[in-house]
């Protein structure tokens, strides 16, 4: 008795998809959708119904035999992707360095949203002193400062644009704006005005 209940315990876990079971869930729920769909129009066809009938008739007579032979075929090929993924995710996580894992901790802990911000307060101000660092060195270029003197305020004034738009459109209460960042072109300016970088002002 205890035999039978761990071999139908590992049947479960082997037919079981681990990674893309949304995809299985997906196409039932269209499946579900689309006959409730044929369905109501399969009622409401009025005169024609006796021939919808007769059509849905034959096709599931010629249709039939080949469902029943090939019927296990789609979620036989997503077992084997699943499994194709699972492989592929065992083989990145033994090469994936510790740091990395201890990020995707950290994301499982405080969600994505508190991970970035706390990414972002860490690591910001040494991304700024190497971009301003990396901007004294390439006007140090002979040609550089010329070009720079023509696209930066090109630049900030595009970027003023797009700030616009982005607090028009949250303004007119449109979703997606929440998730378009503002571009600090006041920031940019002060940060690469500071350290000596000739030809950026924000205009």
């Amino acid at each position: 008795m205890a035999d039978e209940n761990q071999k139908i315990q590992i049947d479960e876990e082997e037919t079981k998809l681990k990674y893309l079971d949304f995809v299985h869930v997906a196409a039932m729920q269209t499946v579900i959708y689309l006959y409730s769909v044929y369905s109501y129009a399969k009622e409401n066809s009025g005169p024609l119904k006796p021939g919808v009938q007769t059509v849905e008739g034959t096709v599931k007579t010629v249709v039939g035999p080949v469902y029943e032979r090939l019927h296990d075929v789609p979620y036989g090929l997503l077992r084997f992707a699943d499994r194709k993924v699972d492989e592929s995710v065992s083989g990145i996580e033994r090469r994936v360095p510790e740091a990395v894992k201890g990020v995707a901790t950290e994301v499982k802990r405080a969600g994505v949203v508190g991970t970035a911000k706390s990414a972002v307060a860490r690591y910001e101000p040494a991304a700024e002193r190497c971009a301003a660092t990396a901007w004294r060195a390439l006007n140090r270029l002979p040609v550089v400062p010329q070009v720079a003197q023509v696209v930066v305020p090109t630049a900030a004034h595009w970027a003023e644009r797009y700030n616009e738009v982005v607090c028009r459109s949250a303004e007119r209460g449109f979703a997606v704006s929440a998730y378009m960042p503002l571009v600090p072109t006041e920031r940019i300016a002060k940060v690469f005005g500071a350290e000596g970088g000739e030809g950026v002002t924000a205009q």
